[in-house]
């Protein structure tokens, strides 16, 4: 999930707007602009047991809820009584009690730092170099994914074949940040919504640049393609850059 991209009430819904529709925010299921909200919901629960089961349990380096915590938030979704949770629980009614009080001045925190962020940011927005979007990593973040527009630019055109086509990739970058950049671009190349076969992934490659396995590697490292465990099929990562 590329929360960027995501409102807040993109988050609470399950789903977010793309061109052609509404797109799933954990899959790539798309419904269009016609579709009956009851038709996204019953998705979100059939598929991903419920949105809010999935923002609970969201894994991602943003969720910092201990297991312990998604466990009292999924059990005060379902409305449950404090004193039938203490008892199940075997604690005091005083300490559920206590843990929702915990959960709401955290979201009393985290409104305030939204909007400071909001007030501080948006006024220097237009002062600021833009930013290429990548998608969300499972580990640390670090220089490597800072990337400007102006940077992306100058890179690709150095390493880029612009005047051939297809596209061709003239070599392979050392700097992880370079590589990154390059990966913006190729993925560019392969069409979203789609399913391909590990030999139709390489076709598709395969005329950018002769290592192929290796950019098929770096993609799906860096989350640019999903992929599943069996390696049998690839496709897009389109919760990342469109």
């Amino acid at each position: 999930m590329q929360l960027n991209h995501l409102t807040l009430t993109d988050l609470k819904r399950g789903w977010h707007p793309v061109p052609t529709g509404w797109q799933c925010n954990y899959c790539q299921a798309h419904w269009s602009t016609a579709s009956p909200e009851q038709e996204r919901n019953e998705h979100l629960t059939l598929v991903h047991g419920g949105n809010l089961s999935q923002l609970i349990h969201l894994d991602s380096r943003y969720n910092t809820l201990t297991n312990k915590q998604q466990d009292l938030l999924t059990a005060f979704a379902t409305g449950i009584k404090d004193q039938a949770l203490a008892n199940q629980l075997q604690v005091a009614a005083a300490t559920i009690r206590h843990q929702k009080f915990t959960f709401r001045e955290k979201a009393k925190q985290a409104r305030l730092y939204l909007a400071i962020y909001e007030a501080v940011f948006e006024q220097t927005a237009a002062q600021e170099t833009p930013l290429i979007d990548v998608p969300d990593q499972p580990g640390p973040v670090d220089d490597r994914f800072i990337i400007t527009e102006d940077e992306a630019a100058a890179t690709l055109q150095h390493y880029f074949d612009f005047d051939q086509q297809p596209l061709r990739l003239k070599r392979w970058p050392k700097k992880q940040k370079v590589i990154l950049t390059v990966l913006t671009r190729i993925i560019d190349e392969i069409p979203a919504n789609h399913h391909f076969s590990e030999t139709e992934l390489n076709q598709r490659l395969k005329p950018i640049y002769f290592d192929y396995p290796t950019v098929r590697r770096y993609l799906v490292d860096y989350g640019f393609l999903n992929r599943t465990t069996d390696g049998r099929e690839y496709w897009r990562n389109t919760n990342g850059k469109d």
